[in-house]
């Protein structure tokens, strides 16, 4: 039977949420020899690689299994998935999302065999009673136009725009990229909100939300490439409040310095309110734990300090003038 939609998925050290992806697509309401399912490693993987191993002799599913030979990032993963596979049309997920029963079949019912279109699904994030502040921000994927999570292409559109930049080294703005590049090329996205993927919040240690401003590097590769269309779909202007924050520290630092009490004093409770104002938009409609609570009012001390180091490093990297 003709392979008619081929899934890629990236992963890297992350089993046990890879096999809760890969039974999700076992249960696809879509004939198995319908489809195949490509799964590449970020590098290499002992512990995916042993957790594959079932599934590589199950005939539950039509599974390949590709390791890149070092670490690139999930875009590089994904390249190296789409240009292995057998289908005109591929399909796009990660390993910690849950596709629903009929995620290929609704791809599959919009495909007309055209050359060059894209589908982008609906992706939903479910969240408890009490979110954290990472759980909300991931919550935003269901806002999303066109996200990696959930998505789909024509292998020709994908030959076209040259696929996924590989400078993007993280899980961040690679999806965009790709997505700007299809706006520009004029290549159909067509938006299927009953192509639905779950996307649970995955568990996250204490201060996630520091680490992850190092992807704010990437905003400015975005950018240099997509002025206009990063301007109007992701950062309409700057962020002016980081940047005050930013130059509040450096005239409280000079106030100290130079004895200057009543400069300090002014400054120190005008930053204190801004950083205040700063946690208390994050504990909006977020969990009120101690523990987060803490938390929040601790990271939203270096957030915008970091943010805004990771942008002008990126600026710097990548030779744009970003702000």
């Amino acid at each position: 039977m003709q392979t008619k939609i081929s899934v890629v998925i990236p992963t890297y050290n992350r089993p046990s949420l890879l096999t809760r992806c890969l039974r999700s697509l076992s249960r696809q309401s879509l004939d198995k020899e319908s489809f195949e399912v490509i799964v590449i490693s970020d590098g290499p993987d002992p512990d995916t690689s042993r957790a594959l191993r079932p599934w590589l002799r199950r005939t539950k599913l039509n599974l390949t299994f590709l390791s890149t030979e070092i670490k690139k990032g999930p875009a590089a993963s994904r390249n190296l998935g789409w240009l292995n596979a057998r289908a005109r049309l591929i399909a796009f997920t990660d390993d910690d999302c849950i596709p629903a029963q009929n995620w290929l079949q609704t791809f599959l019912n919009n495909y007309n065999d055209q050359q060059c279109i894209a589908f982008s699904g609906y992706t939903r994030v479910p969240l408890s009673q009490q979110p954290t502040d990472f759980a909300l921000t991931t919550a935003r994927l269901q806002e999303a136009e066109f996200i990696t999570a959930n998505c789909a292409c024509t292998k020709q559109a994908l030959i076209l725009s040259g696929g996924f930049d590989e400078r993007f080294k993280l899980a961040w703005r690679e999806d965009s990229d790709l997505h700007f590049k299809l706006i520009r090329l004029g290549v159909p996205i067509v938006k299927l909100s009953e192509a639905e993927v779950i996307h649970p919040v995955r568990d996250t240690t204490w201060g996630i939300s520091l680490r992850e401003q190092k992807k704010s590097a990437y905003e400015a590769l975005l950018f240099r490439k997509y002025p206009d269309l990063y301007r109007s779909k992701i950062g309409s202007r700057p962020l002016w409040n980081y940047y005050a924050i930013n130059l509040l520290w450096m005239v409280l630092i000079a106030a100290i310095a130079t004895r200057q009490t009543d400069l300090t004093k002014i400054v120190a409770v005008v930053q204190a309110i801004l950083l205040l104002s700063f946690a208390c938009k994050r504990l909006h409609g977020s969990s009120k734990s101690l523990n987060h609570i803490f938390e929040m009012l601790s990271t939203s001390m270096l957030i915008p300090s970091l943010s805004i180091y990771w942008r002008i490093y990126g600026a710097f990297k990548y030779r744009v003038l970003f702000i």
